[in-house]
């Protein structure tokens, strides 16, 4: 599977320590029990971020192509059918409204998959998820918080944080040093560097992912729902008059070069559930980082160090879970009680 071209999840074969310690980690949660266990506490982030972001919408009237339509996960085999009833379980012990569908089901909730030419074994329905456009959102939400009096500092370099008898208390930056009663690491993929000199390991890797972009040209043929196709590993969503796919997960370090053969797999993939509607001669083609743990959900909270605060390793559900982490965070640095057990979202379960 890592070594084939088109593979989904792909490994480089340059030993690099960090890697190859990340990859035993990640292979030690790589079976159903394990699996469940990640899952439910990642869908308690989910479910809690949702409501968030729908108060955030309420309060700001940000506009991002949001699109309530719900999402769909389709399944080619039967051993991924199996992994969506334990997925189900869990959506069931929360209390999320989900279906369970055989293959024809699945058609009858997007009409649009009538003329896919990859076989669809069954799928999973949740009727209330929701997406939209994480840039256009980041974009508007910045917008809204300067008019507020929020002071960002763009192209800055964060170089050290600052500590003094055991409290950070604050960051020496490209732009000078920065002075605070509570700080938050927030960097994604750059956290573990900035982090270990006061001791703390995050057992962050980066997996690249990629995504495309293409014009809808015809309403009726393109998805009117969010559908991830796990047989792939690729989310498609409907942004207004766009979609975008975006999958893969590639342990190959930091580089973000663009590679052609990913673009081809990813159109490919798509194309075979929605093969027409869709301007796929024109894609834009994007690469990133995810910040991944080993075994899934995020980093949060307390670091071990007085001032200092986690909010990290979201992996591919950055954009899913990032409300709901962010208020979780915020929660903590005010003196308050998260809304949601931080059971299984802490640094201490890398530390047993």
């Amino acid at each position: 599977m890592a070594l084939k071209a088109d593979a989904p999840v792909r490994f480089s074969l340059w030993p690099e320590f960090e890697r190859l310690r990340w990859t035993r980690r990640w292979l030690m949660e790589c079976n159903a029990p394990r699996f469940r266990v990640n899952k439910l506490r990642m869908q308690r982030v989910a479910h809690y971020s949702l409501a968030c972001l729908k108060q955030l919408m309420a309060e700001t009237q940000i506009a991002f192509d949001f699109h309530a339509g719900g999402v769909l996960q389709l399944f080619q085999t039967e051993a991924e059918c199996q992994y969506g009833n334990i997925a189900a379980s869990a959506l069931k012990e929360f209390g999320i409204p989900h279906g369970v569908l055989n293959g024809r089901d699945a058609l009858a909730v997007e009409p649009a998959l009538r003329d896919a030419t990859a076989k669809i074994a069954g799928g999973l329905h949740l009727p209330s998820d929701a997406s939209g456009d994480s840039h256009i959102f980041c974009q508007a939400l910045t917008t809204w918080l300067q008019r507020a009096g929020v002071k960002f500092r763009f192209d800055t370099d964060v170089r050290r944080l600052l500590h003094e008898g055991g409290r950070v208390v604050g960051a020496e930056s490209s732009g000078g040093v920065l002075k605070a009663d509570a700080t938050v690491v927030a960097l994604g993929n750059q956290a573990p560097a900035l982090l270990a000199p006061l001791g703390i390991k995050l057992p962050i890797y980066p997996l690249k992912g990629y995504s495309i972009s293409a014009r809808v040209t015809h309403a009726g043929q393109a998805p009117n729902m969010s559908v991830m196709d796990e047989h792939n590993k690729v989310m498609i969503s409907r942004l207004g008059n766009r979609i975008r796919a975006a999958g893969m997960a590639e342990l190959v370090g930091h580089g973000l070069s663009l590679k052609a053969g990913r673009k081809d797999v990813l159109v490919r993939a798509v194309r075979s559930l929605f093969p027409n509607g869709i301007d796929y001669a024109n894609a834009t083609f994007w690469a990133g980082l995810r910040p991944m743990t080993p075994d899934g959900p995020p980093i949060l909270g307390i670091s071990g160090w007085d001032g200092l605060f986690l909010n990290s390793g979201h992996g591919s559900n950055g954009w899913t879970q990032a409300c709901g982490t962010s208020r979780v965070v915020a929660d903590l640095v005010c003196g308050r009680k998260p809304e949601i057990d931080l059971e299984g979202l802490t640094i201490e379960r890398f530390r047993r």
